[in-house]
């Protein structure tokens, strides 16, 4: 993928261009993960029910994942569902469940053709159908090598480290593993081990908070808020973040030279 890719879908004379032009494609974020917030004020601004803002946000996610595999980004990953989320209304949850697998239906032949790898991460729980149509669609880009698209569903950050911490436990008990039990080891028990960790983290709607998402993952990702709503987040959004989190310097904890 590269700056051409994403021509071929910008219009001519957008006022896109100038920020796709102004995107440094040696210098992309490797990881983007997006905490997808504001679909029920979005629902309510225009006094429908919570559930049609999921469902308008469906378009948000095909925009988005189609974007981040023609800019070349390496994950995406996306925050859908917590573990907190099972508070929810129940009619609420159940419409939600039946849009994944609307989605993973709807979009799995454009996964495919776009070389995009899907997986799930999160702790098991989910309804059996919902979890074997995900199943299904895993295992039939398994063998993808562009894009992967991380969907976080049932998940909670400090659950996956508990998870991490005691499989890792568990395996040094049993003699499975040896070795020094230090950070190295615990990312490698992490949903997302053999991944890079988010370079930049996105945040819709305008709230200033993490959500217990990725909280290992995320120690240094540049942080980028929008006041946009989910359902409105569109390709010249992502962009834009892009485009300023490459003006930012990264220090990871270290002082810049005077």
């Amino acid at each position: 993928m590269s700056l051409q890719d994403l021509l071929e879908v910008v219009p001519s004379g957008s006022d896109e261009l100038p920020l796709v032009r102004s995107i440094d494609f040696e210098r992309l974020p490797r990881h983007v993960a997006i905490i997808m917030d504001g679909n029920g004020r979005w629902a309510k601004l225009r006094h429908k029910r919570r559930v049609e803002g999921h469902r308008a946000g469906i378009a948000s996610v095909r925009d988005v994942v189609e974007t981040s595999a023609r800019l070349g980004l390496k994950v995406l990953t996306l925050y859908a569902f917590s573990v907190e989320n099972w508070k929810r209304p129940k009619t609420e949850v159940s419409t939600l469940m039946g849009l994944l697998k609307h989605y993973l239906r709807m979009e799995l032949n454009t996964l495919l053709k776009n070389n995009i790898r899907f997986r799930v991460i999160g702790r098991p729980g989910l309804p059996s159908d919902v979890a074997d149509e995900l199943e299904r669609g895993a295992e039939r880009t398994a063998g993808c090598t562009g894009l992967i698209f991380n969907i976080a569903l049932n998940y909670s950050g400090r659950a996956e480290i508990t998870d991490a911490v005691r499989r890792l436990v568990e395996d040094v008990s049993a003699g499975r593993r040896s070795g020094p039990v230090d950070e190295d080891a615990i990312g490698s028990y992490l949903y997302t081990a053999g991944q890079p960790d988010p370079d930049l983290l996105i945040r819709t709607s305008g709230e200033m908070r993490i959500s217990n998402f990725l909280l290992w993952q995320i120690a240094y990702s540049e942080i980028w808020v929008t006041d946009v709503l989910w359902p409105d987040f569109r390709r010249r959004h992502l962009l834009q973040a892009i485009a300023d989190y490459q003006k930012r310097e990264r220090r990871y904890g270290g002082i810049t030279p005077v």
